[in-house]
């Protein structure tokens, strides 16, 4: 039988972002998947620690092994901002990709060095304990948004390497190489040893 790991998020692209990473090997439930209609706080100050609370609730309130993450864009003539706050950075409400990108595009405007880093940690519970990994990818803020696939950041992001963004580099690129399959690659390593 199938090993099940829940994901504690309701954000689609990223689940489908994990399951095309790893594949088959593990049945990944969503929160819909066990009834969680949550809006489980993310109110850390730091990506560690919000990782932490979404799997903790999960597996507190449903006792099952669960994973979540926290991903920031973290650029370095901002202090690393936008940071924790990335999904929320033009605002409160939260979740608006084109509010975000306008203000950051706008917040770096007269600066010449654009250096920055995606960096997600993902929480893993498994019977009550915990594990963190870390993946990071480097790159810089493109000065105008380019492509159209992916979510968030990724027009603005181009990676190390590379001369174009992660929207224009397509799903199966980024999915080798973001922050994100960096820190699911060592989960999966972990998951099969």
């Amino acid at each position: 039988m199938k090993r099940k790991l829940v994901f504690a998020t309701n954000n689609a692209h990223k689940l489908e972002e994990i399951k095309a990473i790893l594949g088959e090997k593990i049945e990944i439930l969503s929160l819909k998947d066990i009834g969680c209609e949550a809006d489980i706080p993310e109110t850390a100050d730091t990506l560690e620690g919000n990782a932490s609370l979404k799997s903790r609730y999960i597996y507190d309130h449903y006792g099952m092994d669960c994973f979540a993450d926290d991903t920031g864009l973290e650029v370095d003539a901002l202090g690393g901002a936008p940071g924790v706050f990335s999904a929320r950075y033009a605002g409160e409400n939260g979740h608006d990709s084109e509010a975000n990108m306008k203000k950051l595009l706008v917040n770096l405007k007269e600066i010449t060095d654009r250096k920055a880093q995606f960096r997600t940690v993902i929480s893993l519970i498994e019977q009550g304990k915990e594990l963190q990994f870390e993946g990071i990818v480097k790159g810089d803020i493109l000065t105008e948004k380019r492509g159209c696939s992916g979510f968030g950041y990724d027009p603005v992001f181009r990676p190390e390497g590379y001369d174009l963004s992660f929207a224009e580099l397509g799903n199966d690129i980024k999915n080798k190489i973001s922050h994100r399959a960096r820190a699911v690659a060592l989960l999966c390593k972990h998951l099969s040893d």
